[in-house]
């Protein structure tokens, strides 16, 4: 069969043109293929593995390469534009979240009111807390002396405690914007941000319970009993928080933390309940409760509850937020490569042979986009590549969907992104050495984990799908 041109109207950028279901099949199989090698065998930056990867494809294809350069350009600079700002004020938060003491303050403030038995419960809590603002990596450099302390106090497998706090932090990596992978997955298939995020905390909350608190004792009989390692010998970061003498209030913290959160579900919910746009007070939270003011305002909130709080000067704030945003370089120009070749995919005609092979297959668009952002994840070991790829494969499924089910759709690919991390990924190898773990130990606690946390969200999302 020969595919209808797709996206003739989308301007000179468009490549599409009339191509085989065949020579279009081995195109995406070829690029994808290209990716997972450079990245996981050659150890190419992401960025250069998925730009050379959009050009396999569209030369596979068939495709003009005198337009390539505009089409790749146009995904890059559309997704830097909407998710790019985002990481930076998000980066911004979490950099004065953790100098600040803030996260300490969290994590002692909720400690002290736990007994023995509730402290993996309260670890999760901990780490969902501060996992809305934080990335993966900088929240696992703070929590991991947490957990330690935690389970030399409570004289506890360093498991009980450590998998439920590595579990709120990769649950809400996956699952709840504004982190790098749902965000993308939200700008690729037109999803609308607040529903998402509230559906996404809907997810969150049982899938949590399950892959964290009550896995962890499962985990625990795997795993067998493990040496605490000393505080000198961890890993250093330079993410990790500075003892002070001053630190913000816990009230304080958890206002900053939970303020953009607030923020965007006032206005998803303004949506829903006013459904005016030109009524004044659903203009007044539609502009509040967009992720950039949102964030933006919980930046400037931080300088004073977190910074000025902390006692620092307002020199010292300025270098914390500047400093925050070196070490993001990177991650906006994977999500910026990801943004091009998945314009590259959609312009080719890929989007448009997926939705014609979902139909006549009867598969479902949900259960399809898991399924793809789990063998990326298996084969690049990256949860972000595997959302941008797969986001950009089924983007055409949401066409039709209500708001409701393009949201869902968003977060089966972020669930889909989180299973079975091993060892192509930099996370497995980071938890590894922070607990002081063999590669098998680490499989049976770290990589099953993440892969309850991926089966269990998508078993919640298939159903719920067939309810709102």
């Amino acid at each position: 069969m020969t595919l209808y041109p797709p996206l003739l109207a989308a301007g000179p950028s468009a490549l599409a043109h009339p191509v085989g279901d065949g020579r279009l099949l081995l195109a995406v199989l070829l690029a994808i293929g290209t990716i997972v090698l450079l990245i996981s065998r050659l150890k190419l930056h992401p960025f250069l593995a998925l730009t050379l990867g959009s050009v396999l494809l569209a030369a596979v294809a068939g495709a003009p390469l005198e337009k390539l350069t505009a089409s790749f350009a146009t995904g890059f600079g559309a997704t830097v534009t909407s998710v790019g700002l985002l990481i930076g004020l998000g980066a911004m938060l979490g950099k004065l979240l953790a100098d600040s003491g803030g996260a300490d303050i969290v994590a002692d403030t909720v400690l002290a009111r736990s007994g023995p038995r509730t402290l993996p419960w309260a670890m999760a809590l901990i780490a969902a807390l501060l996992g809305l603002p934080l990335f993966f990596e900088v929240g696992v450099v703070l929590l991991i002396p947490i957990v330690l302390l935690v389970a030399r106090r409570g004289n506890l497998p360093v498991i009980r405690v450590g998998i439920p706090a590595l579990a709120g932090l990769s649950v809400l990596h996956g699952l709840v914007p504004p982190h790098p992978g749902p965000l993308v997955a939200v700008d690729a298939l037109k999803a609308n941000l607040g529903v998402t995020l509230a559906l996404g905390l809907l997810i969150a909350v049982p899938t949590l319970v399950i892959a964290g608190p009550l896995f962890a004792r499962v985990a625990e009989r795997w795993v067998g009993p493990l040496a605490l390692p000393e505080a000198t010998d961890l890993p250093q970061n330079e993410s990790a928080a500075p003892i002070r003498e001053r630190r913000p209030s816990f009230g304080a913290v958890l206002s900053t933390i939970l303020l953009p959160v607030a923020l965007m579900l006032g206005k998803a919910l303004a949506d829903v309940v006013l459904d005016d746009p030109h009524a004044l007070a659903q203009r007044i939270l539609d502009f509040i409760g967009s992720p950039l003011i949102a964030l933006l305002a919980a930046v400037l909130l931080g300088m004073l509850t977190l910074g000025r709080a902390a006692g620092f000067t307002k020199a010292r704030i300025s270098s914390t937020v500047e400093k925050s945003l070196a070490p993001i370089a990177g991650i906006v120009f994977i999500v910026g490569a990801g943004g091009g070749f998945k314009q590259t995919l959609i312009d080719v005609g890929v989007g448009d042979a997926v939705s014609h092979w979902a139909g006549r297959l009867h598969v479902s668009a949900l259960l399809l986009g898991w399924f793809v952002a789990v063998l990326i994840r298996l084969a690049t070991g990256s949860a972000t590549v595997a959302t941008i790829t797969a986001a950009g494969i089924v983007s055409p499924l949401a066409a039709g969907m209500s708001t409701s089910h393009t949201a869902l759709l968003v977060l089966a690919v972020g669930a889909g992104s989180l299973f079975f991390s091993h060892v192509n990924d930099a996370g497995f190898w980071l938890v590894k050495e922070y607990f002081g773990m063999s590669v098998g130990q680490t499989l049976k606690s770290w990589s099953a984990m993440e892969t309850v946390i991926s089966v269990v969200a998508i078993a919640l999302i298939l159903p719920l799908s067939l309810i709102i």
